[in-house]
Parts: structure tokens; C-alpha cells; sequence
């Protein structure tokens, strides 16, 4: 689990409640009507916006938020190294044994796809035009709740506007002046709240995870096409140590240093 993201959405809550507690009442900050008119409004625009498909697929994608990828870059650059080691002692038709139990789907498809001889231009072509949809339906979710992120203090201001003209029809009444706008303020406040405390954060969350399946499955690209090239294992995991981070080659240059090195 993703400790972090539950971490930020309770001490998010929580410092907004200590804050309210700190000079103030939590019953002032409860309004059912503002509720509806936040919340039910940005469901309803987004509904507008995109499909139901789309929408009720949110639900699976938002699982991604708690969950944290087991897969390491250097995890996937030793097993492309191991493809490879095949392929140099026993030749690319020894792959197709070797990747047959395979969970990743993506490493699967490209490896067989070079056993079948498949021109080194056509396997890259069908395996980025892969990863282009994936990264396509990846922003379809990021998109749902950035418009949420966007519609939600929108219907805020509105369900404030709808409060100041109830609020003005009572003028002659100072006494109902204070609570009127107090109430007319909350639904502000619940806009911007559900804005940057939920949904646009889960965007860029989503978006991050997005990011670091793409870059999995670019390396697996890269190292799918050295080893249809023939390249020798040791220059291929040169090429594949580009695509990580100072921290992930670091921790590959321990390990080899560890394990004293490599079999080629």
C-alpha cells in the first residue's frame, strides 16, 4: 500500500480540523444544501463531459492511489540482460521457452514477436503504437479528475452566489445577515477543498504512476530491439542504464559490485 497518499489525505483533513477546532466550531462548516450544490454539481457537469464509461472506470483506476508498484527498473534490466545471455548462447528461438511463463504482458508480446523473425521497424512500430493507448487511457482517468479538480470550486462560487441572493432578499433582517453569509461562504469551501485535497492530487498521482509504467515498458522496448540487433548483453545494459534515475544506478552499481559482475 502507498502509505503516502493515505498519509496526505488524513493529516490533510486533519489539519483543516484542528484548524476549524483551533477557533471555531465544526457545525458551522457543515451545510447539507452547499453540499449537494458542490458535490452534486461536479458529478453532474462531469457526467456531461465525458462518458459513463469512463466515469465509472474511475473507480478501478483509483485503486492505483494505494497501491504501489513491486516492479524495480533494475528488476526489469536484469531480466532483459538474462533474455539476452539466451539469445547469445542459444539464439532467439530459445526465447520463446524462456518467456512462456512471463507476467508481463508487454515483454511477452515483443519477445515473440522478434522469434517470429518480425522486421526489427514493424516490432517497434506495434509495440509504441501500444504504449501511446496505454498512455492515452492512462490521461483519460488523469483528465476525469483534473475536470473535477476544475468544476469543483466553480459549483463552490455558484452555491456563494446562490447564498449572497437568498441572503440579500433578507436585508431587512440584520440579525439573519451573519449566519446567511456564513453559510453562503461554506460552500466555497467545500469546493476548494474537495479540489486540492482530492481530486486534482489524485491526478498528479496518477499521472506519476502513469509515468513510471511508461518508462517500464520503455525500457523493455529498448532492450526487446538490442537483443533482436545482437547487441552484446554488457553494451545493451549500458543503453537500459540510461533510463534510470542516479538513485536506481547506484543501487545497480552496488549490486554488481556485490555479486562481482555479470555473466556476458
Amino acid at each position: 500500500m502507498d502509505i503516502a497518499t493515505l498519509a496526505g489525505m488524513i493529516a490533510g483533513i486533519a489539519f483543516i480540523v484542528t484548524g476549524i477546532l483551533l477557533n471555531g466550531d465544526l457545525s458551522t462548516f457543515y451545510d447539507l444544501p452547499s453540499i449537494a450544490i458542490t458535490l452534486g454539481g461536479t458529478i453532474a457537469s462531469t457526467l456531461i463531459a465525458y462518458p459513463l464509461d469512463a466515469i465509472t472506470s474511475i473507480f478501478k483506476v483509483s485503486r492505483n492511489l494505494f497501491v504501489t508498484s513491486d516492479e524495480d527498473p533494475n528488476d526489469i534490466i536484469d531480466k532483459i540482460i538474462e533474455l539476452a545471455n539466451i539469445a547469445r548462447r542459444e539464439g532467439l528461438l530459445a526465447l520463446e521457452e524462456a518467456v512462456q511463463h512471463e507476467d508481463d504482458a508487454f515483454l511477452q508480446k515483443g519477445i515473440l514477436l522478434i522469434v517470429d523473425g518480425t522486421d526489427p521497424e514493424l516490432v517497434k512500430n506495434i509495440l509504441e503504437t501500444e504504449l501511446n493507448f496505454l498512455e492515452e487511457r492512462h490521461k483519460q482517468g488523469q483528465g476525469i479528475f483534473t475536470t473535477m479538480g476544475a468544476f469543483a470550486p466553480a459549483y463552490g462560487m455558484i452555491g456563494t452566489l446562490i447564498g449572497l441572493i437568498n441572503m440579500l432578499k433578507t436585508l431587512d433582517k440584520p440579525d439573519t445577515i451573519g449566519p446567511s453569509m456564513s453559510t453562503a461562504l461554506v460552500t466555497t469551501f467545500y469546493g476548494s477543498l474537495l479540489a486540492n485535497l482530492f481530486f486534482l492530487p489524485t491526478a498528479e498521482k496518477l499521472k506519476y504512476r502513469s509515468n513510471q509504467e511508461i518508462l517500464y515498458k520503455e525500457i523493455i522496448l529498448e532492450g526487446i530491439l538490442s537483443i533482436q540487433a545482437g547487441e552484446n548483453p554488457r553494451i545493451i545494459e549500458e543503453k537500459l542504464k540510461a533510463f534510470l534515475s542516479p538513485k536506481h544506478r547506484e543501487a545497480r552499481q552496488n549490486s554488481n559490485t556485490i555479486e562481482g559482475g555479470e555473466e556476458y
